[in-house]
C-alpha cells in the first residue's frame, strides 16, 4: 500500500515508554499521562508506546489496544507516536498495527518474529505483506537479544530499498553498525539507537534518534548528550555521557544483592524522581531497600 505523506517522522530523543499499572495490574490511564507529560516535559521529542520496555509481552491483545488507543487520544497530534505491533505471526501483527494506524500513530516498530525463528527469507516476506495492507511508516525492531536473531545491513537495504520500512530500532549495541547503515542508506533510512549504552556513539555515527529504555527513564539527560553531539560540540557531549555512566553501569552490569529485572529498575528510578508509577506486572516486582538506596545516590549524583 502506498505510504501515507501526511505522517509525522519520529526522531529523536524517543522513550520506549513504560506503562503504568494500578496495584490491580489494570492498565493506569491517569498514571500513563502524567508520566507521558514528564517525558514530553523532560525533552522526548517522539514517543514510542507499548514496546518492550512498554511491557508488550506482559499484555494481551486486547490490552494493548487499550494502552495504544488511550495514549493516541491523549497525545492528539502533538508529537510523532510509534506503536509497539509486532508478533510471531503476521495475522496478529496486522491487525494491532491496523489498529494503531487507526488510532493515529505515525510509525510501527515491528519485531523480527521470534520464538520459531523463521527463515530470514519468511521475516523479509513479513515485512513486505504488512507493507501490502498498510500505509504508516514501518520500522524494523531489530533486536538479536529478544528475537534470537537480526537482518544485516544488506537485508535492511533490500526492505527500505523497495519502500517496505522506513527506517530501523538497531538495538544491537553496536554503534558502529549505526555508521554502516547511514553509510550505505544515507537519508534513505531512519535509524534510531536502540540500546542504553553508548548513545553519544551512536550520534557520532549518524543516528537520526535514541529508542530505548534509558531515555524512558532520564530523558533529560539524554537529551543533553544528543543535543551537544548534533551542536558539534563533544567535548559537552562527552560530559553529558559521562554524567550517567555511572547509572549505565548499575544498570546493565552492577547490581546490589543479586540480579533486579530492569523493569524494576527502571519503575523505581522513575518513582525516585518523584513518579508515582507502581510496579510492573508480576512475575516482576519491587526492589530491596538496597537497590532503592543505590539509584538514589545514582540520582543524586548526577548533574
Amino acid at each position: 500500500m502506498e505510504l501515507n505523506q501526511n505522517l509525522k517522522k519520529a526522531y529523536g530523543i524517543t522513550p520506549a515508554a513504560r506503562t503504568i499499572w494500578n496495584a490491580d495490574e489494570s492498565y493506569n490511564k491517569k498514571g500513563m499521562e502524567k508520566y507521558l507529560d514528564w517525558l514530553l516535559d523532560n525533552g522526548a521529542q517522539s514517543l514510542s508506546i507499548v514496546g518492550s520496555t512498554g511491557e508488550n509481552m506482559a499484555m494481551n491483545e486486547e490490552t494493548q489496544k487499550e494502552v495504544l488507543g488511550h495514549v493516541a487520544s491523549y497525545i492528539n497530534g502533538a508529537v510523532p507516536l510509534v506503536g509497539g505491533t509486532g508478533k510471531y505471526d503476521t495475522h496478529t501483527t496486522l491487525e494491532l498495527s491496523h489498529y494503531a494506524e487507526e488510532c493515529g500513530y505515525d510509525g510501527l516498530l515491528v519485531l523480527l518474529p521470534f520464538y520459531y525463528t523463521p527463515h530470514k527469507k519468511s521475516v523479509l516476506q513479513h515485512f513486505r505483506n504488512l507493507r501490502k495492507e498498510l500505509s504508516v511508516n514501518m520500522y524494523i525492531y531489530n533486536n538479536p537479544w529478544f528475537a534470537g536473531y537480526e537482518l544485516n545491513t544488506k537485508e535492511v537495504q533490500s526492505l527500505i530499498e523497495d519502500g517496505t520500512v522506513q527506517g530501523i530500532k538497531a538495538a544491537h549495541g553496536d554503534p558502529n553498525r549505526v555508521h554502516d547503515l547511514k553509510y550505505y542508506m544515507g537519508d534513505k533510512i531512519t535509524v534510531f539507537y536502540g540500546h542504553d549504552y553508548c548513545g553519544m556513539e551512536a550520534y557520532c555515527g549518524g543516528a537520526d534518534g535514541w529508542l530505548s529504555g534509558i531515555p524512558a527513564i532520564l530523558p533529560k539527560q539524554c537529551r543533553a548528550i544528543q543535543d551537544a553531539v548534533q551542536a558539534g560540540d563533544l567535548e559537552a557531549a562527552r560530559k553529558a555521557q559521562n554524567n550517567i555512566i555511572p547509572f549505565l553501569n548499575y544498570f546493565l552490569y552492577d547490581k546490589e544483592n543479586g540480579v533486579p529485572h530492569w523493569l524494576e529498575i527502571c519503575n523505581y528510578t522513575l518513582t525516585a524522581q518523584g513518579l508515582d508509577v507502581g510496579l510492573p506486572r508480576r512475575p516482576a516486582g519491587d526492589l530491596d531497600d538496597a537497590n532503592k538506596k543505590k539509584i538514589e545516590k545514582l540520582l543524586a549524583d548526577m548533574e
